[in-house]
């Protein structure tokens, strides 16, 4: 009977402690937000170098990392 019993709450120890792991994995995430995400020039003269500001801001919790970006 004893060890039914110490079986049963090591189980739900464990239960408990993925659970928990797993809402951590879950709550913590990076969610870019760009305000402005598509932005037309106005017509420019051929060769002419125009820049723009694209501001992104990371609403999530862990560390938003960008590894690649390319113009459309």
């Amino acid at each position: 009977m004893k060890l039914k019993m110490t079986m049963a709450a090591l189980c739900c120890l464990l239960l408990l402690a993925i659970h928990c792991k797993a809402e951590n994995i879950v709550e913590k995430k990076p969610v870019a937000f760009l305000p402005e995400q598509i932005f037309e020039f106005e017509p420019v003269v051929e060769g002419t170098i125009v820049i723009h500001d694209f501001i992104i801001q990371n609403k999530g919790t862990a560390p938003l990392v960008i590894n690649k970006v390319s113009a459309g």
